[in-house]
């Protein structure tokens, strides 16, 4: 009995929580507004609210790119263990008009990655500027669903429907959305996310 007791106090407070790891860049690191106003953020109090058991990490990096994320989404699945990964990336790659091929085949290693631990995904997809060409800007954008179908992941198909035409939810750079826009976001997020909180 002393064995099991002292055995269970080294086992983490969170051991026992399912996680979702939230792997993305700027818009889901809350770059430009405060980390409590972030979609993210908002996510962990509604999963809480709403009686879920399950914990939220932020990975996020400003400035990230489908290549970083696939860089690291393996120590940070070692280090969180997710039952649930949220990942939004692409939208770095899309501005600078890297290889959508190498962008496509980075989703889809950290979606498989995911899936071969029996983890379960959910894609946020994205939208560039049409300025980027119309072949280049549709290519980029059906990316995301290439991948999702690929390995039947949940997918939204652009994370900023609703928002990033709107002046008033968008910072001054009319990149990354505001504090106004987190709700939103996080609403638009929650249609992939729920049912897989849902999922035994």
């Amino acid at each position: 009995m002393l064995l099991l007791i002292v055995c269970s106090a080294l086992v983490p407070a969170h051991a026992a929580q399912p996680t979702v790891l939230v792997v993305g860049d700027s818009i889901s690191a809350a770059y430009g507004i405060a980390e409590a106003e972030g979609w993210v953020e908002l996510l962990r109090q509604r999963i809480t609210a709403a009686g879920y058991p399950h914990r939220v990490i932020n990975a996020s990096i400003t400035g990230d790119t489908t290549s970083g994320g696939r860089a690291r989404i393996g120590a940070a699945f070692s280090k969180h263990q997710p039952a649930i990964l949220v990942l939004e990336l692409g939208g770095n790659d899309g501005l600078r008009g890297l290889s959508l091929k190498k962008m496509r085949n980075n989703l889809s290693a950290m979606v498989k990655h995911c899936k071969d631990l029996h983890c379960r995904a959910a894609l946020l997809g994205m939208r560039i500027p049409d300025n980027y060409g119309r072949h280049y800007t549709e290519r980029f954008y059906r990316s995301f669903e290439t991948v999702a179908n690929q390995h039947n992941a949940a997918l939204v198909p652009f994370f900023l429907q609703g928002v990033a035409t709107e002046p008033t939810l968008m910072q001054a750079d009319q990149i990354h959305p505001n504090a106004l826009a987190q709700q939103k976001l996080l609403d638009t997020a929650w249609t992939v996310i729920k049912p897989l909180l849902q999922t035994p």
